[in-house]
């Protein structure tokens, strides 16, 4: 089974690819612990994000974890783009871009994210 938080390429880009699919809140905590893990080691200004919450759980945790780990995380991510935020209350949605006031794009597929994520 593969890793819900790893690296892959997409024409010759490397994204970071954060699997919230059809996650209890539980496991989104660990998963969002692991993405910060990741982060570590790279440069800043470097990481492109592709987050996928479709069929996702979402506590009141999970909520403020995200919102400080968009804070967090802003110097190492160069781009973030999200699909699957029709799981997600769009107050919650729109706070996250507000708090953390970065561009936080959502597609309707992985492919439309990646095919944005790397057009820059």
């Amino acid at each position: 089974m593969e890793k819900r938080a790893r690296f892959f390429e997409h024409q010759g880009k490397k994204i970071l690819l954060v699997d919230f699919t059809n996650c209890s809140a539980e496991e989104m905590l660990a998963l969002l612990e692991e993405f910060r893990g990741l982060l570590k080691g790279e440069a800043q200004g470097s990481v492109l994000v592709l987050a996928d919450f479709t069929g996702a759980q979402f506590d009141k945790r999970v909520i403020t974890r995200i919102k400080e780990l968009l804070v967090l995380d802003r110097p190492y991510v160069n781009r973030a783009a999200w699909v699957g935020t029709e799981s997600l209350p769009s107050v919650y949605y729109d706070n996250f871009k507000s708090f953390s006031q970065r561009n936080l794009p959502s597609f309707n597929t992985r492919e439309e994210a990646m095919q944005w994520l790397t057009a820059a």
